[in-house]
């Protein structure tokens, strides 16, 4: 499960958000991944300021990954770049090669490789199972030299894991699979289209070799939003009815394959709203929710599964 977006500062070493954490791991949760956000201030900025408001700070990010530890979970650390200005981070981008005068990837590769590279310090010092170099960079994709330059100079950091978490029906785009040590992606599939995109993204993995996970999919408990579970906007009523069906669906899907290895959840806050307001909660979180106890028992016999 995915812990604590978009970690705002102030809100990630509190009581409240201790108690949150405490709750995901009562869940069946055995992985989190906690993760924040640098912002840009357009997509055609060259400069990705990690160390100012409202991104977490370094001393909120050890307590959270210290208190995963201490509730048994192992920990992905995901830093994240978005955009000040409201834009999708997978529409950041610049000329494919760098032209005077212009703002070019390689600029902002350097201000970025700035921002994982501390990520990946803090990940070392902290002994986290895995670290996420990048997520739905869709534009970023093709990049590849800056993405392998990038993960060799991680590697002599960081000594865990290494994933990417691409963006949906991207599996098959990235050309740099090799480079990682995990394939990831958002499964943010229609509710009728899993087995199809598992067909495809099966090919990829059986290709590269790699372990496969989903770092990200879930469903809003929203009327609608199985039949499109990225849009967090999309306008409905609230329905824990409908966010099951999606689980239900999905987890039915990804166990059939026995290459999927897990997938974190989207998504548990860091201030978790009050059992009694699930009903009329319409957000990812399936806390209080009737996703919360199929998720659980689902996790549980998933774990026992010796292909697993």
């Amino acid at each position: 499960m995915t812990w604590g977006w978009v970690g705002t500062r102030g809100q990630w070493a509190t009581p409240e958000a201790t108690a949150s954490m405490r709750a995901m791991a009562d869940s069946g949760v055995t992985w989190t991944t906690l993760a924040y956000a640098a912002y840009q201030d357009t997509p055609f900025s060259t400069d990705v300021p990690f160390d100012r408001e409202p991104t977490v700070t370094d001393d909120e990010i050890v307590h959270a990954i210290r208190q995963a530890h201490a509730l048994g979970l192992r920990v992905c650390l995901k830093p994240v770049v978005n955009v000040a200005d409201g834009t999708w981070r997978a529409h950041i981008g610049f000329f494919d090669w760098d032209v005077p005068g212009e703002p070019s990837w390689s600029e902002w590769f350097a201000s970025y490789r700035r921002f994982i590279l501390h990520a990946a310090r803090l990940a070392q010092q902290e002994r986290c199972a895995m670290l996420c170099i990048g997520c739905e960079m869709v534009r970023a994709d093709g990049q590849e030299a800056h993405w392998r330059t990038l993960i060799a100079d991680v590697r002599a950091v960081y000594d865990g894991l290494i994933t990417y978490n691409c963006d949906k029906y991207q599996e098959d785009h990235v050309t740099w699979w090799d480079a990682v040590d995990v394939i990831s992606s958002s499964g943010y599939y229609p509710i009728d289209r899993w087995d199809a995109e598992l067909d495809r993204i099966g090919k990829v993995v059986a290709d590269s070799g790699k372990p496969f996970l989903f770092m990200e999919a879930g469903c809003p408990s929203r009327t609608g939003s199985a039949d499109l579970p990225n849009d967090w906007a999309l306008p409905g009523e609230p329905s824990g009815a409908e966010q099951l069906r999606y689980y239900e669906a999905m987890f039915t899907a990804i166990r059939a394959r026995e290459w999927v290895q897990g997938l974190m959840l989207w998504d548990w806050p860091a201030h978790l709203y009050d059992a009694y307001e699930a009903a009329h909660n319409d957000d990812y979180c399936p806390y209080g929710k009737p996703a919360l106890g199929y998720m659980s028992a689902a996790f549980r016999e998933w774990r026992e599964e010796p292909s697993r």
